[in-house]
């Protein structure tokens, strides 16, 4: 039934076009006639000349939107060349900033861990005497909290000194760990801006020099340095903005990392104080 339908729509419209070729030659006849009788000669050359006209006017628009479309649209490697030399660095600093960006999220999700439920596991350890298996379960935990007790559990047995010591002292290590690339996030922050500007500087030098070597000062004379000015400094600001919101964000987290770690070290020191209290009782 669909296929039938289909077909009877199809021949329709067939006939429906037959039948609007057949009427302008019908009109065609009919003109021809009104131009032999002198009646309608002046309106069709009005009517030709008003056609001819509004396709002039229809048509000069649209080239100058066309024009100013290809010109203001502008991909990612047209700005970059746009940008000038300072481009290059600026690039530079972003593919690094990226990278250490990453590799510090990857890290810190991996050291990652519950503290409270990891205490509580090294506590009853430690209160049923098995010293060993605590140390185990720090060798198989990831993180700066493991770290740090298990260096402290290897001097349980040389007192409570020798425990503060080798925490702490495992602690810097830590430290310095977590603190890698931060650094260098910093610098991205704070230098990709400074290459942005210095950016800006050249391209109103270059055109400046150009307005001074040209007779006749037009638009498009300084347009380009201009323009590689307000590229270099967007592109700077673009690449500062979020490596600097990463390197807040990653400082909050080595703060949450040193708390859990002064946290995870009073636990182990008062808890070896308790049992050596025990045991002297």
């Amino acid at each position: 039934m669909r296929k039938f339908l289909l077909l009877f729509l199809l021949i329709t419209a067939l006939v429906w076009a037959q039948s609007e070729e057949s009427n302008p030659a019908e009109t065609a006849d009919e003109a021809i006639a009104a131009e032999i009788e002198g009646e309608q000669a002046e309106p069709a050359e009005t009517v030709q000349e008003e056609s001819v006209v509004e396709e002039t006017v229809d048509e000069t628009p649209e080239g100058e939107e066309v024009e100013r479309a290809q010109s203001a649209s502008m991909d990612l490697m047209d700005l970059f060349l746009a940008g000038g030399p300072f481009m290059y660095p600026l690039l530079l600093a972003l593919l690094i900033g990226i990278a250490v960006t990453v590799e510090r999220f990857i890290s810190y999700r991996k050291v990652k861990v519950s503290v409270g439920p990891f205490l509580e596991k090294i506590g009853g350890f430690i209160r049923k005497g098995n010293v060993k298996g605590a140390e185990e379960l720090c060798e198989r935990t990831r993180g700066p909290v493991a770290a740090i007790m298990h260096a402290g559990l290897l001097r349980h047995d040389k007192g409570l000194e020798a425990v503060e010591k080798a925490v702490e002292s495992s602690g810097g290590i830590e430290m310095a760990y977590l603190e890698k690339g931060i650094v260098v996030l910093a610098s991205v922050s704070s230098i990709a801006p400074m290459l942005g500007f210095l950016g800006t500087v050249s391209g109103m030098i270059r055109a400046f020099g150009e307005i001074a070597a040209a007779k006749n000062v037009e638009a498009s004379l300084v347009a380009g340095g201009i323009q590689e000015a307000l590229i270099t400094t967007a592109t700077g600001l673009t690449i500062a903005i979020p490596i600097q919101m990463a390197h807040n964000y990653f400082i909050s987290r080595i703060g949450k990392f040193v708390i859990d770690m002064e946290e995870a070290s009073i636990f182990l020191v008062d808890t070896l104080a308790e049992m050596e209290h025990l045991k002297q009782l």
